[in-house]
């Protein structure tokens, strides 16, 4: 694979100048490349750069609205709420998460309900920014149908991931963001790209038969991970990010959307928890006893280690070539 090396702030100037190109403001075009260079920075390839093709197809349709203005409400002492006006994720999480945390600090257990937003992007920036605050975090979002419920061939589901941060005061927080499908369909469509095979029980061919081709399984349908299992916490997800919301589940994302390649609207389910109210005084030195016992164990690697060793990596990043020459011709 041929590539670009790019610097960090190279990253962000190209995802900013493409962003403010096809109609973004200068708040919606910050917040795209603030989160498409997080994630190269950290190792989140399927969710840097490579998402900026889809950001570009929404905006030039008029799917998502480039200049708006997400709204925060805070309906209660816990229930906060930001309708996003139509725009991508990460700028209605900007104006909403500072409020969530602020609601959680005060009174242990807040939830930020984001609607009428375009979600493309990796889960564990919302949840890393609670446990830099010293809070627990949960996240979820739904997606389109693109995962068959354990026992059937059709899709219904979305990835459906889910992120959970846990604070460690003067170390990097234990935190993981998976899909509840087998492997996310970024990463199938990057295997594909570079002509990778994928682990067998990743997904089905669009005739239902079993495959290790992503590219087949592309056309055809992801499988839950772990079975009944995963497919019982997609279902929960579905629930939490459009029934607790009130926004659209993943088939009636997918009934809605005008398919040009960007994400649909959605919605997305944040929560915050403070052990420092629920736990009280020591929470962190208990919860450190454990985290000494379980490290202690041969073979054993945190979750979100790896991505913080990538973070400490101020160098360049090598970026496929042909997908930093689309993103040019793109500006």
């Amino acid at each position: 694979m041929n590539t670009h090396s790019l610097a960090l702030d190279e990253i962000y100037a190209l995802a900013h100048s493409t962003m403010i190109a096809n109609g973004c403001d200068e708040d919606n075009a910050n917040a795209l490349a603030d989160i498409v260079t997080r994630a190269e920075r950290d190792g989140s390839h399927s969710h840097g750069l490579f998402r900026v093709p889809g950001y570009v197809k929404a905006l030039r349709s008029g799917k998502v609205n480039g200049k708006a203005k997400p709204v925060v409400t805070r309906k209660t002492s816990a229930a906060i709420h930001v309708d996003g006006g139509g725009c991508f994720a990460p700028l209605a999480q900007a104006v909403g998460l500072p409020v969530l945390a602020e609601a959680a600090t005060e009174t242990g257990v807040a939830a930020l309900s984001l609607t009428n937003i375009h979600h493309f992007a990796a889960l564990w920036p919302e949840t890393e920014f609670l446990s830099d605050r010293g809070l627990v975090g949960i996240a979820c979002t739904a997606y389109m149908p693109m995962v068959a419920p354990a026992g059937s061939k059709e899709k219904l589901f979305g990835t459906n991931p889910i992120s959970f941060a846990w604070p460690r005061p003067g170390k990097p927080p234990v935190c993981y963001d998976m899909a509840t499908a087998s492997m996310a369909m970024g990463d199938v469509q990057i295997a594909a790209r570079d002509g990778k095979s994928v682990p067998p029980g990743t997904g089905l061919d669009a005739d239902g038969n079993a495959t290790t081709d992503p590219a087949e399984i592309a056309k055809g349908v992801l499988l839950p991970f772990g079975g009944y299992k995963g497919s019982a916490i997609a279902l929960m997800v579905e629930l939490l990010a459009a029934g607790l919301t009130g926004e659209n589940f993943s088939y009636e994302a997918a009934e809605k959307d005008n398919h040009d390649g960007g994400p649909p609207r959605g919605g997305e389910m944040v929560i915050a928890l403070s052990p420092a109210l629920l736990a009280g005084d020591g929470w962190d030195t208990h919860a450190e006893a454990f985290m000494e016992r379980l490290t202690g164990l041969e073979g054993v690697r945190l979750p979100g280690e790896r991505r913080h060793v990538n973070r400490r990596d101020t160098g360049p990043r090598d970026i496929n070539a042909e997908l930093v020459d689309t993103i040019r011709g793109l500006g």
